[in-house]
C-alpha cells in the first residue's frame, strides 16, 4: 500500500490527453488573446475625441515656446506724448477711470507732481495701483515718459518732455 500511495505522489495534474488538450489552450492560446486585448485598449486612448477636429492645431498650441521675437524698427521717430496719451493713457485717465487722476485734475495731480517727474515715470512704467505696467508695450520707455510729462503737466507740472537717448557710438 505505500508503495501505491508512493508513486502517486509523483504523478501530475494531467492524466488524460483531454487535459493535455485544455492545458495547452490555457498556457499557449490564452495568453496570445490576452495580449492583443491589452494592445487594443492601450491604443483606443489615442484616438480624438469627438469633435476634436483638428488634431495637429491642438498639438501644436500645447507644445509652442512661450515667448516670442518681436521686430520693430528702432529708428522710427518718437511718438509725442499726447499722442501717446491719447492712444494709451487717455481710456482710464480721461474718464478717472478706477481712481486714474483726470487729465488737467490740478488737485488730484498736484501731490503726484510734488513727488517728481522720475517718481511718476517710475509708476507709470511699472504700475501702481489699479493701473497695469506701461513699459514693454507699444512704446518705449521714453514715449511712455513723454505722455507722463504730457498729462503731469497739462495738470500743472513744468516737466520737460524726454529727448530720445542719444544713438550709441
Amino acid at each position: 500500500m505505500s508503495d501505491n500511495h508512493h508513486e502517486e505522489a509523483h504523478t501530475g495534474p494531467i492524466k488524460t490527453p483531454s487535459q493535455v488538450l485544455w492545458a495547452s489552450l490555457f498556457s499557449l492560446i490564452l495568453p496570445v488573446f490576452i495580449i492583443i486585448g491589452l494592445v487594443y485598449y492601450v491604443n483606443s486612448g489615442a484616438k480624438p475625441a469627438a469633435g476634436a477636429v483638428n488634431v495637429e492645431k491642438s498639438i501644436a498650441e500645447r507644445i509652442q515656446k512661450v515667448g516670442v521675437v518681436e521686430i520693430r524698427d528702432a529708428n522710427r521717430p518718437l511718438k509725442a506724448g499726447e499722442e501717446v496719451y491719447k492712444a494709451q493713457c487717455a481710456a482710464c485717465h480721461a474718464v478717472g477711470a478706477a481712481g486714474a487722476p483726470k487729465l488737467g485734475d490740478a488737485a488730484a495731480w498736484g501731490a503726484r507732481i510734488k513727488t517728481g517727474y522720475d517718481a511718476l515715470l517710475t509708476s507709470a512704467l511699472k504700475g501702481k495701483g489699479a493701473m497695469g505696467a506701461q513699459g514693454g508695450g507699444d512704446y518705449v520707455d521714453t514715449e511712455i515718459g513723454r505722455a507722463v510729462a504730457y498729462m503731469a503737466n497739462a495738470s500743472g507740472g513744468k516737466f520737460a518732455e524726454p529727448q530720445a537717448p542719444a544713438a550709441a557710438k
